[in-house]
């Protein structure tokens, strides 16, 4: 009977036996070609783009499990979105155990390369771009994984998203590294997920670096558990470009890490520098809320030893100038807004924060009720502990996923 078990496994676990690599041919009609091959590769096939841009006038999407999608590299192998007649993705993905690779999206009308609701889903070596620079009218994420876990981004360049260049949403178990964002409203935004690792990649010329949200009104939350390291956070000076009404319309240009209502981040061995509003900024949640079951502060938020440039000289939102004049001509590189209660329905709700800061100081603006009001603000240098509350845990992707070494 064991030797039985053993055998089913094995079978289980091993490869399909006539895994082939599917060579696109691209010629004539280009969408055609790539999705007929996306639609009949079967488990453990390779599909292969051949060298060349391709106009694609409707989005791709790939249903099947365990197949590689494959360039020749992200400039040499690029699939343009130019002429796209519907407003979704470039490339949807909604199945597990995908490596993609080697392969450009531009110009998408909606977000660049999405998976949603897939596991072992690996995004390697791209570059997702809107061609025309930062404008409100692009698409809103350019490597967009959602409802997803085990998630790796590396080696991916974005630019030109109206939301966020690299953004995972309500996912778990996610590493994102040796990626460059830049011209993007936000470089890298982790929302409503939980471990995550952010580390060793360039965040540069975005309106904000790197957004570590949690939000209210959707199906997860209770974000928590980031560590943020080795990254190059500098120089990010794009004025703010996103549609109104979105969230990240509110990110002042000159932001380097923002920490909104989630728990359990840690920020360190990163470089700071040229960040006009500041370097890294924790804040509660800006709006009115309405779910009982949403915290709105952020908690157990750790900034531990980093090498910090110039900052927060010209901070970009309202009453910052006044707040960094009082700070002596420029906000210290940690700054809170000093929120511990919010207001639910007519009741004060509060939690003991507890931040953390390897220097031993923040500033704080003594606003303690979200939704805040930085015009009111009351700035302060306070006591904080020097060593973490809490350690989120490293990250470890599944050593089968694809793309994962």
């Amino acid at each position: 009977m064991k030797k039985l078990l053993l055998l089913s496994a094995v079978l289980f676990a091993a490869p399909p036996a006539l895994a082939r690599t599917i060579v696109v041919d691209a010629k004539a009609d280009a969408r055609e070609a790539i999705q007929t091959a996306l639609i009949e590769a079967q488990p453990g096939d390779v599909v292969e783009l051949p060298v060349g841009t391709f106009a694609l006038d409707e989005g791709l999407s790939l249903d099947v499990d365990g197949v590689t999608v494959k360039g020749a590299g992200p400039d040499r192998t690029i699939l343009s979105f130019k002429g796209q007649t519907g407003a979704g993705e470039g490339l949807l993905v909604t199945s597990d155990r995908v490596l993609l690779t080697g392969f450009a999206v531009e110009d998408s009308k909606g977000d660049g390369i999405k998976s949603k609701g897939a596991d072992k889903i690996t995004f390697h070596d791209l570059r997702v771009e809107w061609t025309g620079g930062p404008k409100p009218t692009n698409g809103a994420y350019g490597v967009y994984p959602v409802s997803s876990s085990n998630i790796l981004v590396d080696k991916v360049t974005v630019r030109g998203a109206s939301d966020a260049g690299i953004y995972v949403g309500q996912s778990s178990n996610i590493i994102v590294r040796n990626s460059l964002a830049e011209y993007n409203v936000a470089g890298i935004e982790i929302e409503n997920s939980t471990n995550a690792d952010v580390h060793d990649n360039v965040t540069t010329h975005n309106t904000g670096a790197i957004l570590i949200f949690d939000l209210p009104d959707l199906p997860v939350m209770g974000g928590h558990s980031t560590r943020i390291f080795r990254n190059k956070i500098v120089a990010n000076d794009t004025p703010n470009f996103a549609p109104k009404g979105n969230i990240v319309a509110s990110v002042p240009m000159g932001t380097g890490v923002m920490v909104m209502a989630n728990r359990s981040v840690h920020v360190f061995d990163n470089d700071f520098a040229d960040n006009a509003t500041a370097h890294v900024m924790v804040v509660a949640y800006p709006q009115a809320i309405n779910d009982a079951s949403y915290n709105p502060l952020p908690r157990e938020v750790f900034v531990g030893a980093n090498r910090f440039g110039k900052g927060g000289w010209d901070p970009g939102f309202p009453g910052g100038k006044e707040l960094a004049a009082a700070a002596g001509g420029a906000l210290p590189p940690v700054v809170w807004d000093g929120a511990e209660s919010w207001t639910i329905k007519g009741e004060v709700k509060g939690e003991p924060v507890k931040l953390g800061f390897a220097g031993g100081k923040l500033m704080s603006f003594g606003m303690p009720q979200a939704p805040t009001d930085p015009t009111k603000a009351k700035p302060a240098l306070i006591d904080v502990p020097t060593t973490p509350v809490s350690f989120p845990p490293e990250v470890r992707l599944p050593a089968d996923q694809p793309g994962v070494s």
